[in-house]
């Protein structure tokens, strides 16, 4: 069984009720189901929450909603392993183990069909040989000349040893796209970590990724998706 979650708690503070607030006319978590289910590889959508309004609107929007996230892993403090690891468990319980289970983020409406199953495919070859497969992208400015602000207002460098190495000399750096996260049901129940040696890596390009987490975040995503859409390159 290929398993898609979504984590989405109703307890956002910085932007509330992020994970079903309006973004270009749906509610946000409504793209990152249709990117999965256009995705077309997945023999379950389902919805993490303990929330009964994102429940509904997930379910309107085609995903199902099986079980109801325990308070104990709806808290400001937890992790994507421990509650992917979750609804591992519970399907198992259920009689319905997963084989490779995605954890897309609901806030994630850049999320293309074509990444997902990039994912899947580097995941399935690999065999037991990787536990994850997650989407990445470059940082825009090498991390080796990054500055520390000091609590007296001065400024000193991360890496002071690279003051004079030129930028096209540095080895380029990736982040975590926070887009989608491909793993055997096995990592996820287990708590293995995802970034490690037995994990490769989906490279997106930086005009298609924006965490958000902040009212700014949401203010460059819709600019990002208005300008995308204008160039022919809209979500799916």
């Amino acid at each position: 069984m290929r398993l898609a979650v979504i984590p989405a708690r109703g307890g956002s503070k910085r932007i509330p009720r992020k994970n079903i607030k309006p973004f270009a006319g749906k509610p946000m978590i409504a793209w990152t189901i249709g990117a999965l289910q256009a995705a077309g590889c997945f023999d379950e959508i389902a919805v993490s929450t303990d929330d009964d309004e994102i429940a509904a609107v997930a379910r309107d929007c085609g995903a199902s909603v099986p079980f109801r996230r325990p308070a104990a892993l709806a808290d400001d403090h937890a992790g994507t392993i421990p509650v992917i690891g979750h609804a591992v468990e519970w399907y198992r319980a259920a009689g319905r183990a997963p084989g490779l289970v995605c954890c897309a983020y609901a806030t994630a409406p850049f999320l293309r069909p074509a990444d997902i199953l990039r994912g899947y495919e580097l995941l399935a070859a690999a065999g037991d040989a990787l536990d994850y497969a997650f989407s990445v992208t470059s940082y825009g400015f090498p991390i080796q000349r990054a500055l520390r602000l000091l609590g007296d207002g001065t400024v000193a460098m991360f890496a002071p040893e690279h003051f004079s190495t030129r930028s096209q000399d540095l080895e380029e750096a990736f982040h975590d796209a926070g887009q989608f996260y491909w793993g055997r049901a096995a990592a996820w129940a287990e708590g293995r970590v995802i970034f490690s040696p037995r994990a490769r890596p989906v490279v997106l390009p930086r005009h298609r990724v924006q965490d958000i987490d902040t009212p700014d975040d949401w203010t460059r995503a819709e600019l990002m998706f208005a300008a995308l859409q204008a160039a022919g390159e809209g979500a799916s």
